[in-house]
């Protein structure tokens, strides 16, 4: 009976040593690096892929690493990994906390490094396993929402061989130990708005001879509430958060402008559209109420698309990820309302699968308040807080996972 992609898996990654990932993973934790500015980061990756045997090439999009490896007849497979890391201060009280101040992976990106490097290491050390071609790509900038297209804007898709599947994950909350999986829509579209609120400026004891641009844009944040609640069904999945406001220098000087940064999430495009006609027509409603000098500037900046698998893909991998780990470690959450660039990545007709591979430590999801799945979720550690850690005992099952997946269309 020919071997299932699951056992070669065990097979193929049997030679990796936990100590060996833990030792990587930490040296990446210990020196993050922000959008665009990873380095260090990508001559990490880069070295130990051409160490290897892989063709590399790096500067993709700035700071992307593509290597490339060429193994016979047989499909094409790209793997790909983050690597860009947070402006949070880290609080964890690490070992291996951040050295670099105010810099830390709270989303943990390390992580996928970590994975991506190993898992491509034990399938190039099992080439005689595997036929076809299999694509390693570091991506940067993922938190700021332009890595992919940098990398596709610089021939991602016409410079490599064009893929038959793409796999991702995401590190997580939840119980160490399991595979998330969702056919179909995962993740959900986000959108940034920029908004600038002009005034006419003036001395904090004249107010009736300026426009206050703060008070305004305070309107504006209060009324932007009720978007959600009043302008969206109930069975929608939306989420605005208003995530910045900037405004003045001194407390007695009344601004010429304030600022405002928003965050939009949404998993299906009319609604997408309907709300963001809201905040249009609510910021520029509040502004000719205000008197304001000037309209409003309202721009939708970086953006992410929704992260939709491939429905049959999906089921194959969940399946080879059962076999892996056991009958009862795969499970699905359902779409989340976080967002991520992956899918720009994938060329147009591609099938692709993500997934999420929670990793908190059993102890820290033991303590947490709740009994079911969705309570204790709010209890403990979550991505970009800055007391996110990863139990290290995630590190060798994430390897496994992108193996599984590659050998599951190499080996078919």
């Amino acid at each position: 009976m020919a071997a299932t992609a699951a056992s070669l898996a065990l097979d193929v990654t049997s030679g990796l040593r936990a100590s060996d990932l833990e030792a990587y993973y930490q040296d990446l934790h210990r020196h993050p690096e922000l959008s665009f500015q990873e380095h260090r980061t990508a001559g990490i990756l880069a070295g130990r892929l051409r160490d290897a045997g892989y063709a590399v090439t790096t500067g993709v999009g700035g700071t992307g690493v593509v290597g490339v490896l060429e193994n016979g007849d047989g499909p094409v497979v790209w793997l790909r990994g983050d690597m860009d890391a947070l402006p949070v201060k880290e609080t964890t009280g690490l070992a291996y906390a951040s050295t670099v101040d105010g810099v830390m992976h709270a989303c943990g990106h390390d992580t996928h490094v970590t994975w991506l490097t190993f898992a491509a290491d034990a399938l190039a050390a099992a080439r005689e396993t595997w036929a076809g071609t299999l694509v390693v790509i570091g991506q940067p900038a993922e938190e700021a929402g332009g890595g992919a297209s940098a990398m596709v804007a610089d021939g991602l898709q016409e410079r490599f061989p064009r893929p038959d599947a793409v796999f991702g994950q995401h590190v997580a909350p939840g119980p160490a130990g399991f595979v998330a999986h969702t056919p179909g829509l995962i993740m959900s579209a986000a959108d940034n708005v920029e908004i600038v609120v002009h005034g006419v400026g003036g001395h904090g004891s004249r107010p009736e001879a300026a426009v206050d641009p703060v008070v305004t844009a305070a309107y504006i944040v209060t009324r932007l509430q009720t978007v959600v609640s009043r302008e969206v069904s109930a069975s929608d999945a939306v989420v605005l958060t208003t995530g910045q406001f900037h405004a003045g220098q001194r407390p007695n000087i009344i601004p010429a402008e304030a600022r405002l940064g928003l965050n939009l999430r949404t998993q299906d495009e009319a609604v997408r559209e309907r709300v963001l006609a809201a905040v249009r027509r609510i910021v520029e409603g509040e502004c000719l109420a205000a008197g304001c000098p000037a309209p409003p500037e309202v721009t939708v900046g970086a953006s992410f698309p929704a992260t939709v698998n491939d429905a049959a893909l999906d089921a194959e991998i969940a399946a080879v990820h059962r076999e892996l780990f056991g009958k009862d470690t795969v499970f699905d959450f359902g779409p989340a309302m976080g967002s991520e660039d992956f899918s720009v990545l994938v060329p147009a007709g591609v099938p692709y699968d993500f997934w999420f591979v929670p990793s908190t430590a059993h102890a820290t999801w033991q303590a947490a308040p709740g009994k079911e799945l969705a309570e204790k979720f709010t209890g403990v550690p979550a991505n970009h807080s800055p007391l996110f850690a990863p139990d290290l005992s995630v590190l060798l099952p994430g390897a496994q996972t992108l193996v599984g997946a590659a050998l599951h269309k190499l080996c078919a």
